[in-house]
């Protein structure tokens, strides 16, 4: 019993804060190490040199929000002639190829029957002639200059992929949902950023990322989190995925926990089958680096970790029980008070009082929980592969 409660500390401690600061550890000491750091981090980018480029949005229903993608779309700073923007509406039912074809400078493909997202990523990728493609959501506003800083970094051949930063803003300073989704991604851009300077990021986020044309591979059409797998079938191949923090797409938080806890859920879901698929990853004599990134940023988050946290709650009472030592007392008394304050938080965003101190406790097991119900419902065959959009 107490080897089991060490190792599950160890494990719980680890996937969420040990890694972090074993890469902060590690990428500090690469940068003594390096003596081109500063300069491979502070290239003047050559805009005459820059691959061409089509920029893809799959839009399902999203007419409320596709006036202002366009427009942002459009302000986009890339070399003239080099850019295409093409839109795909695939089984939309609203206004959204209308709005679209109202604009001469965009393509358009649509089909009535809606088969989801990666069928219609691939019927648009026949489309495409260009040496590079970027894929962004339509609820997402890029920055001027994404692209381009996306694009400078394909003059590196052992680049495959290059990832934007996500960023959610709250339509209110306290709403509840946004509270937690802000700090869990300002944490996680902090891990892609040290991820990429060891090796490379461990997946992409749909809200932005890159890829050269030639690594587009199909993917199986009951494929659920397809960006995830589109970038990681790169980095199995032997390209790196680098992290762009100057390309950045900002959205919205869900609108309520209980958005978000779905879109949680389909995550979990999709890691699953994910990790089903990338069993050559758990090499790590066949991919050293990445091996060791993916399980410790992915793989214990999405398997193990969730399930391990009630196993160091109930351990911990009775090893206490049975050794009342400081150790156990302390550790015990900072589970219960960190599992109150959850309590509490989920109490108040019933109550729409949002108080960042009970939120943040009950965010984290919101996020644990949805890996639980995301792995049931992946084993049950219950999770759809056609994408649901949260409201936002």
């Amino acid at each position: 019993m107490v080897l089991l409660f060490w190792i599950a500390v160890f494990i719980v401690f680890y996937s969420f804060i040990g890694y972090g600061i074993l890469l902060y550890v590690i990428t500090r000491l690469k940068r003594l190490a390096s003596s081109s750091y500063k300069k491979s981090h502070s290239f003047e980018v050559n805009h005459d040199s820059l691959p061409t480029c089509t920029l893809i949005i799959a839009a399902y229903n999203e007419a409320g929000c596709l006036e202002e993608k366009i427009k942002n779309c459009q302000s986009l700073t890339y070399p003239r002639g080099k850019l295409r923007i093409l839109f795909v509406t695939d089984g939309s039912t609203d206004d959204s190829p209308e709005i679209i074809l109202k604009h001469s400078d965009l393509l358009l493909l649509h089909q009535d029957k809606r088969e989801g997202k990666i069928i219609a990523i691939d019927r648009a990728m026949q489309h495409v002639s260009t040496e590079t493609v970027v894929f962004t959501d339509a609820n997402a506003i890029l920055n001027k200059d994404a692209l381009i800083n996306i694009a400078k970094h394909y003059d590196n051949f052992s680049v495959g992929a290059v990832s934007g930063e996500k960023r959610v803003i709250s339509r209110a300073p306290d709403e509840d949902s946004g509270i937690g989704e802000g700090i869990y991604w300002k944490y996680e851009s902090t891990l892609k950023k040290w991820d990429s300077e060891l090796y490379s990021v461990v997946g992409a986020a749909g809200e932005l990322f890159g890829i050269k044309t030639h690594l587009y591979t199909k993917l199986p059409h009951d494929t659920i989190l397809d960006d995830f797998m589109l970038s990681m079938t790169i980095a199995k191949a032997g390209y790196r995925i680098v992290y762009e923090p100057d390309s950045y797409a900002t959205e919205t938080a869900s609108i309520s926990i209980r958005e978000e806890l779905k879109r949680r859920i389909r995550i979990a879901a999709g890691g699953i089958q994910s990790i089903s698929r990338l069993k050559s990853l758990f090499n790590p004599f066949k991919h050293p680096i990445l091996s060791f990134q993916y399980i410790s940023h992915r793989v214990l988050r999405w398997t193990i970790t969730p399930f391990l946290l009630p196993v160091i709650f109930f351990t911990n009472i009775w090893l206490y029980q049975d050794n009342p030592s400081k150790v156990y007392a302390a550790l015990l008394l900072v589970q219960s008070i960190f599992y109150l304050l959850a309590l509490v938080g989920m109490y108040f965003q019933r109550k729409k009082v949002k108080i960042r101190l009970f939120f943040i406790p009950f965010y984290f097991c919101v996020m644990n929980y949805a890996v639980v119900m995301g792995i049931i419902k992946y084993f049950r065959g219950t999770q759809s592969s056609v994408w649901e959009k949260a409201k936002r």
